[in-house]
């Protein structure tokens, strides 16, 4: 994918701009191989632009483009051992206590011998891999591509102007009705014992929403006492959906309950009580017949809302009243356009009113299309007809290759993003279907990704917040109601399935066993979705597997094959979030790459001190792990960390030094120390620790009742701390 491509190949330039002239090059003596290797990629990356074009519509030009994303994810992997093997090697590395200094000086002759193997091993790997990109630049494919003057970094990108607070997500009389038809429906009929409404129409337009309104209607409130809203999709997991409804309903459960004791639970829980229930996004009418039919059944009374494109669901669900939502007239259609433009009044684009009405007319209608393409226009310079007829004549409202179901303009709007955006956009396609998103969660994958640019006096997370509440403007992310901040998201089934087509060749979203060799060894980024109890890899060798990104999104709780932390050697992220984890192995240390490691809600007691080799490591997450009581004295040396997350575990027994992690800017659960003891692993930190963290946005301290006069002799700690935007104190 040439978006992929594109930011990856800038990304390794500015990598080796970098890197070329640091310390732990030159002590490995392969700066010339480096440099040759940064200008063969610059010669590349000219050409991007019009292989970007033409990709969608041209086999060749998508095949060269496969060829060459392949050898940059080998590239940025060689500029990554550069520097860590080069790093070892000075005399400064951070030891663990049962690690050598790796520098000749001192050392025997076998020691010296091993360091020029080093040296010679990672020069042939750079020479590969330059005349890998020799080949690829002799390509006939890339003498056809036109070149283009690359206009620096990329970042000169205005965001949207927009209103956090403005929604026009509902116009016209219609919608209005049709909320207060159903209100009125669920009122005159919540007696019964269970009464059944079904919202029927095709993907984006508009059911959810609707769904929303009516369920947050002021009519309703206090009417019931469970009220539950519960995504179902179309690849939903039996115990999530019924632990899902059983949370929402506040009705208490063990974890790892099976599916029969959940519905027991759900049909205790509701026994002679009322409840209203939405059932969206249903795919599957077995959700409702072997789920949740007969525990809720037990209930007084109850009402239940269920969205779904196919009206066959909705009849064999046996629903007693359907309302379709039909696509939008051109007339409501251009009233969204220009409401989502955050326009206020017509008056000020009645001009372009005809063009408008074309524009909704080649979205169908659809006000997913429409809001998306709204915000395209809005991004433009000038609000001109010229401009507008621009957008109207772009090849991407006619994509061949777009699967049906996928409107032209989703995919335009995605098109005309700025590349940065682009990436994070498609990344979203992990995340499972009707997942709610997490920002911070999102923002510190992509770090840890290298998706983010610097940019002068802002942190890498303020910059991808920014990103974030960007996509959120364009409506290629949606935000969660319930948060005002938009701190939460979704991403619309049409958008993700979008996103998902587009990243297919390396993003995989299922159980990693079903994957055949030759689909796993392209295969870079794994979200696990699977019903199983164990997680397996497929069988083949080490060598074989480049996947950068494996995670557990979906919360199900399984066991994880341990030889994953042996093959799986390439990995930047690993989220083991949420699954039956009890220990880590020593073996983690050979994970040289890792920027992320999410081990919350896991059961692990202990952390092996090899996870000082972590050198590239940036977030650690140990949020809930309520076994584990103690930190590693490698710790200290994770000299790269960003993010340290203790929250809601009770860790007593720290290294002392945390204040070395000069990049430290979140950190969860700092447990305070009394200021008195001087071991190397002590009771809690000082305070005086803050002091070297200059980089603070988010801290959350605890044990406050520890805190004495020796803890910290600085009273005003933290008034220079001029990112810092969350403090908690408990």
């Amino acid at each position: 994918m040439a978006t992929i491509v594109g930011t990856l190949v800038g990304s390794c330039i500015n990598k080796l701009q970098a890197i070329i002239t640091d310390k732990a090059i030159l002590i490995l003596g392969v700066k010339d191989e480096l440099e040759e290797l940064q200008r063969r990629t610059n010669v590349i990356r000219y050409s991007l632009q019009d292989a970007e074009a033409r990709r969608m519509e041209d086999l060749a030009v998508e095949k060269w483009l496969d060829h060459l994303r392949d050898v940059m994810y080998d590239v940025d992997d060689i500029i990554d051992l550069a520097r860590f093997k080069g790093s070892v090697l000075l005399p400064n590395y951070p030891m663990s206590s049962s690690r050598k200094s790796t520098a000749c000086s001192g050392l025997s002759l076998s020691s010296c011998f091993s360091n020029i193997r080093i040296r010679h091993e990672v020069a042939v790997k750079i020479r590969s891999l330059n005349k890998k990109i020799d080949n690829i630049s002799k390509d006939d494919v890339f003498l056809k591509l036109s070149r283009t003057q690359h206009n620096g970094s990329g970042s000169a990108w205005t965001p949207i102007e927009s209103s956090s607070l403005v929604e026009p997500n509902l116009v016209g009389k219609e919608v209005v009705h049709a909320c207060r038809e159903v209100v009125d429906l669920v009122l005159a009929h919540k007696a019964k014992n269970v009464y059944k409404l079904a919202i029927v129409g095709t993907g984006g337009v508009g059911k959810t929403t609707l769904a929303q309104k009516i369920f947050n209607d002021k009519k309703l409130e206090g009417r019931f006492d469970h009220r539950a809203w519960v995504c179902v999709s179309k690849e939903y997991s039996m115990v999530s959906l019924l632990t899902q409804v059983l949370s929402n309903m506040k009705i208490h459960y063990e974890q790892n309950e099976s599916v029969g004791n959940l519905q027991s639970k759900l049909k205790a829980g509701i026994a002679d009580k009322s409840f209203f229930l939405v059932l969206d996004d249903v795919w599957h009418y077995k959700a409702w017949e072997d789920l949740l039919r007969t525990p809720l059944n037990a209930a007084a009374t109850g009402i239940i809302l269920v969205t779904t494109r196919d009206e066959t669901i909705a009849r064999v669900i046996g629903v007693d009243r359907t309302h379709r939502v039909d696509l939008m007239s051109a007339d409501v259609g251009w009233e969204l356009l220009w409401r989502s433009m955050n326009i206020k009044e017509e008056k000020q684009v009645k001009n372009l009113r005809d063009t408008g009405i074309e524009i909704v007319r080649k979205c169908g209608g659809l006000p997913l299309a429409i809001r998306a393409i709204a915000k395209v226009l809005a991004s433009l310079q000038d609000q001109t007809e010229n401009e507008w007829r621009q957008i109207l004549g772009k090849n991407a409202w006619s994509m061949s290759k777009l699967p049906d179901e996928l409107n032209g303009a989703l995919y335009l709007s995605y098109e005309v993003l700025p590349h940065q955006l682009k990436q994070c956009f498609l990344y979203c396609a992990l995340f499972p279907e009707d997942a709610t998103i997490f920002c911070g969660d999102l923002t510190r994958m992509w770090v840890a990704e290298g998706f983010i640019d610097e940019q002068e006096g802002q942190l890498l997370e303020d910059t991808a917040e920014r990103y974030y509440h960007e996509l959120i403007h364009r409506n290629l992310l949606q935000p969660d109601g319930l948060y005002f901040d938009h701190s939460w998201c979704k991403m619309h089934d049409l958008l993700r399935q979008l996103a998902s087509y587009l990243s297919r060749e390396e993003c995989f979203v299922g159980d990693p066993e079903s994957l055949g060799t030759n689909t796993m060894c392209k295969v870079r980024r794994i979200s696990v979705v699977t019903e199983k109890d164990i997680v397996v890899l497929p069988s083949m060798d080490k060598d074989q597997y480049k996947v950068r990104c494996f995670t557990n999104l979906s919360g199900k709780s399984a066991r994880i094959d341990n030889s994953l932390f042996k093959r799986l050697v390439c990995l930047r992220i690993l989220d083991l979030s949420d699954s039956l984890v009890h220990d880590i192995p020593g073996a983690i240390g050979n994970l040289i790459y890792l920027r992320l490691l999410d081990l919350n809600r896991t059961n692990i007691c202990s952390l092996p001190e090899a996870i000082g080799s972590l050198q590239s490591l940036q977030i650690l997450n140990l949020k809930g792990c309520e076994s584990l009581r103690r930190l590693p004295l490698a710790t200290t040396q994770l000299c790269n960390l960003r993010r340290l997350g203790l929250a809601r575990t009770p860790i007593n027994q720290v290294p002392k030094g945390i204040g070395r992690l000069k990049f430290l800017n979140d950190l969860e659960g700092f447990p305070i120390g009394g200021g008195n003891d001087n071991t190397k692993i002590q009771d809690g930190w000082n305070l005086e620790e803050l002091a070297y963290l200059p980089q603070l946005r988010q801290l959350g301290m605890i044990k406050l009742e520890r805190a004495t006069p020796c803890s910290s002799r600085d009273p005003f700690l933290l008034t220079e701390k001029k990112h810092l935007k969350v403090l908690e104190l408990q």
